[in-house]
C-alpha cells in the first residue's frame, strides 16, 4: 500500500489462515478498494494459492509477496519502469536476508541474467522479487507441487524466453530462517528438488544429477554469503 508506484491490484489468496489475518485484511478492504480478498475453502498449499491470486489478476505484470516478506517501497516503480525500459518479460532484484529474530543475515546479489540451465543449477530468483509481464508472454502457472512451485514457474518461462533480467538493486526483505518453516528441512527440499527435475521436468536421470549436485553446492555455498 506504501508503493510509490499507485496502479496496483493486490490479490490476498487466504489459505485457511488461523491466525487472525482475516480481521485485520478486512479492516483495510473496508477503505481500499484494490484489494481483493480470495477465502480457500481447503488449504491448498503455496502454488494453488498463487495460482488463484494469477488466474484472477487484471494487471499486465504479475508480482509475489508471501505474508512474512518486504517490499521497499519503490520496488513495483523501478523494476517496472526497468522491464518496460528494455524489453523484458521476467525481472528479479537482489534481496536482504533476515533471521526470524529480525538480523540481518546479508543481501544475496543474483547475477545480472539467468537462463533456464542456471536456474536449473539453483534458483537464483527470489520469488519475492520476481516480476513478470503477461502482455508478453500470457499468464504462465505454477507447477502444482508442494514445494519449489516458484522455481517451476521461473523454468516454463524461461522455455519461452532466452533470459531473466536483474534489476540490480535490494528491493526486498526476506525472512530467510524461520523454525518450523518450508524451507527449514534441508532433506525434505532436496526431496522436492530431485521431483522438480524427473516429474515436472523430465530430465533424463545424467541431467537430473548434475543438476542436483549443482543445487547442493550453490545452496552451500548461498547459505554461507
Amino acid at each position: 500500500m506504501n508503493q510509490t508506484y499507485q496502479n496496483w491490484e493486490m490479490i490476498i489468496v487466504d489459505d485457511c489462515s488461523t491466525d487472525g489475518s482475516l480481521e485485520i485484511i478486512e479492516r483495510f478492504i473496508s477503505n481500499e478498494p484494490r484489494i481483493k480478498l480470495i477465502r480457500s475453502s481447503w488449504n491448498g498449499g503455496a502454488a494453488v494459492a498463487r495460482n488463484t491470486g494469477i488466474s484472477i489478476a487484471k494487471g499486465r505484470f504479475i508480482a509475489f509477496l508471501d505474508s512474512d516478506d518486504l517490499w521497499h517501497e519503490t520496488k513495483l516503480e523501478k523494476q517496472i519502469q526497468f522491464m518496460l525500459d528494455n524489453n523484458v518479460e521476467l525481472s528479479y532484484t537482489p534481496y536482504n536476508r533476515y533471521h526470524a529474530n529480525g538480523t540481518l543475515l546479508g543481501a544475496f546479489f543474483p547475477k545480472s541474467k539467468l537462463t533456464y540451465k542456471d536456474i536449473l543449477k539453483s534458483n537464483s530468483i527470489g520469488c519475492l522479487t520476481a516480476i513478470y509481464d503477461t502482455q508478453r508472454i500470457g499468464k504462465v502457472f505454477m507447477p502444482n507441487i508442494s514445494k519449489r512451485q516458484d522455481m517451476g514457474l521461473w523454468l516454463r518461462i524461461l522455455k519461452q524466453v532466452e533470459y531473466a533480467h536483474c534489476y540490480n538493486e535490494v528491493l526486498a526483505d526476506y525472512l530467510a530462517v524461520q523454525e518450523n518453516s518450508v524451507s527449514s528441512n534441508k532433506l525434505t527440499a532436496a526431496k522436492f528438488q530431485w521431483r522438480l527435475y524427473r516429474e515436472v521436468e523430465k530430465l533424463d536421470l545424467k541431467t537430473s544429477l548434475y543438476n542436483f549436485v549443482n543445487y547442493f553446492y550453490y545452496g552451500v555455498k548461498k547459505s554461507k554469503a
